[in-house]
């Protein structure tokens, strides 16, 4: 697959660790150049350095950085060809009693607003290349119930919602999209669970395990998928029983 990536362009938000860095490591290895993004700048840059990428910080939450971020890569690199748009905060407060409005804001702002306003900024870099691929960090509480975290669930249902409604639409143009939805993986946002996993006998997916899934989707020509990543299975797209997929939904259309 990697003479698929060689000398190619792609763009990782939340690059500085777990899911983003790996898949930029995975990336700089099948032979592309990345522009990590992320909002740490002393994270971002350290990471950028230590494994040979291009470094922009960036709140993704903005829609105004997400365009400058678009035009940083297109400016360094000629184009811009993958984007994968990983950057996400965990929720840890419910509806009830203990809803804050202002975290609120900020979760939706990047779990949500950061896929769509990062869609939204690179289409028309891609459109400039003939095509290309966007994949979305999801879930899989994007695909399930998550009764002690509907808020989270509720974004992550929303980054997958987006993903499988907008990809029919952008077939014609080669532009692809795609979400992944991994279970527990190496990340930054499950530090505050970490020790309850452990405790529970959870496994936690390795990040370089998920960014292999990623660069399958990029090389592919999936769109419109929401991939579950689990322990001990291989990566694939969740079937959403008795509800058309995005190819059915395309030919129905027609």
């Amino acid at each position: 697959m990697s003479e698929h990536f060689e000398g190619r362009v792609a763009l990782v938000t939340g690059g500085a660790g777990g899911l983003g860095r790996a898949t930029c490591e995975a990336l700089i290895a099948a032979g592309a150049r990345v522009l990590l993004v992320d909002v740490d700048e002393a994270a971002g840059l350290a990471s950028a350095e230590a494994i040979g990428a291009e470094f922009f910080a960036a709140d993704v939450s903005s829609f105004e950085q997400n365009q400058d971020m678009v035009a940083v890569a297109t400016e360094r690199f000629g184009g811009l060809d993958f984007v994968y748009l990983n950057a996400g905060l965990a929720t840890g407060f419910g509806v009830g009693d203990d809803f804050d409005l202002e975290a609120y804001r900020r979760v939706m702002g990047v779990n949500l607003d950061g896929v769509i306003f990062g869609t939204h900024a690179a289409l028309p870099a891609l459109d400039a290349r003939g095509g290309g691929g966007i994949v979305a960090t999801a879930s899989l509480a994007g695909l399930t119930s998550v009764p002690m975290d509907p808020l989270y669930a509720a974004n992550k249902h929303a980054v997958v919602g987006f993903a499988r409604s907008l990809g029919p639409g952008l077939i014609d143009r080669g532009i692809r999209i795609n979400a992944i939805c991994p279970g527990f993986a190496e990340s930054r946002i499950i530090d505050p669970i970490r020790d309850g996993l452990a405790e529970a006998g959870i496994p936690i997916i390795p990040a370089a395990k998920v960014a292999a899934a990623v660069l399958e989707l990029f090389g592919g020509e999936m769109t419109g998928e929401a991939w579950f990543v689990q322990p001990g299975r291989d990566a694939a797209a969740f079937e959403f029983r008795g509800i058309p997929g995005p190819r059915e939904e395309s030919a129905s259309a027609d």
